[in-house]
């Protein structure tokens, strides 16, 4: 660990910027803020409005896109600069994400700190930046056209894709935090392994629900509105029944409720299996963390719902979900290498 320290600090460095990045993009979604810079321009646009003639120009845009026509035409100027600073933030971060993955990348290949297969997985981070930053104009392009709402999928791609680019820049650093490999316990592995595909989707899944504004219905626990296991609403919304799944805001939040249960399931799973098996202190130490936090997202799931998504806790529930991903990327980790 000693020889790639400062390599180290810096994938680390990018995940905890990563972090910061989906907080504030929760923000901007739940402030309903994503729509509110209908261009991009990637060097003049780091710096928001200096003065009155420049906010006015940037309100006048605004204007001019549905967002404004449909749901916001009461809008003063103070109004516009509320929700302005949130996708500002949003996009600086994602620029200074950038550059603090593409600058030292660039020192450290010509200082020659990185070996062969690092240089690769750097690579392969420095792509997924790329494409991150593409799915965010690719989805605030999706909400400029006719309906004042960015697409639900679109939504789930970009953040889809931030959780999985934490998910390997820590991946990249654990490896070189943990050189030394040890035999695998497969069992083991290939059951945490089903219980991250499983947290992923239901990770998309949350972002249907975001993106379909589906936690403002149905909010009740355990049962759905009207003391329903399954509400009727969950299949008549679309047709044919299948859309309700991914298209419906009742079938969203059915599938995202109670896929809830199933995460649970896994993580109670891993954790009674692991309980069997000598284990090394870091993965004592990836059980207890992920036994609990897979019970802490889920109150903070059951909550959020309830109380009809206010803001802290949606963005906290988004929080947990970065968290629980952390938890199990890390125990895959040291049950595999």
């Amino acid at each position: 660990m000693k020889k790639n320290k400062y390599v180290i600090y810096w994938l680390l460095t990018g995940c905890a910027l990563i972090f910061i990045m989906v907080v504030v993009g929760g923000i901007t979604r739940l402030t309903h803020s994503g729509l509110s810079i209908s261009d991009y321009k990637l060097i003049s646009g780091t710096l928001p409005p200096m003065n009155q003639q420049e906010w006015e120009e940037a309100f006048e845009l605004y204007q001019q896109y549905p967002e404004y026509q449909k749901l916001n035409y009461h809008f003063t100027l103070e109004d516009f600069k509320s929700i302005y600073f949130w996708e500002w933030l949003h996009r600086v971060i994602g620029r200074f994400i950038g550059i603090v993955f593409i600058v030292p990348f660039l020192f450290f290949l010509v200082t020659k700190k990185l070996d062969g297969p690092t240089i690769r997985k750097s690579l392969v981070l420095l792509f997924l930046g790329g494409f991150q930053g593409f799915l965010g104009w690719y989805m605030v392009k999706s909400g400029l056209v006719d309906r004042p709402d960015v697409s639900h999928y679109r939504l789930a791609a970009h953040l889809t894709t931030a959780f999985l680019t934490f998910a390997y820049s820590l991946w990249v650093a654990l490896d070189l935090i943990y050189p030394n490999k040890k035999e695998v316990q497969k069992s083991i592995r290939n059951l945490i392994r089903a219980a991250l595909v499983v947290l992923i989707i239901q990770i998309i899944w949350g972002a249907f629900v975001a993106g379909l504004d589906a936690g403002f219905l149905h909010n009740h626990w355990p049962l759905m509105s009207d003391g329903k296991l399954i509400h009727e609403t969950v299949y008549i919304e679309q047709q044919p029944f299948i859309k309700n799944l991914y298209e419906g805001k009742s079938g969203v939040q059915f599938v995202h409720r109670y896929l809830a249960y199933v995460v649970v399931a896994f993580v109670l799973a891993i954790w009674y299996k692991t309980k069997k098996v000598k284990m090394t202190p870091p993965q004592q130490k990836g059980m207890q963390i992920l036994l609990i936090l897979v019970f802490a997202q889920f109150l903070l799931g059951v909550l959020t719902l309830i109380m009809a998504v206010p803001l802290w806790l949606g963005v906290l529930h988004q929080v947990g979900a970065f968290f629980l991903l952390a938890a199990m990327t890390f125990s895959l980790h040291r049950f595999t290498k």
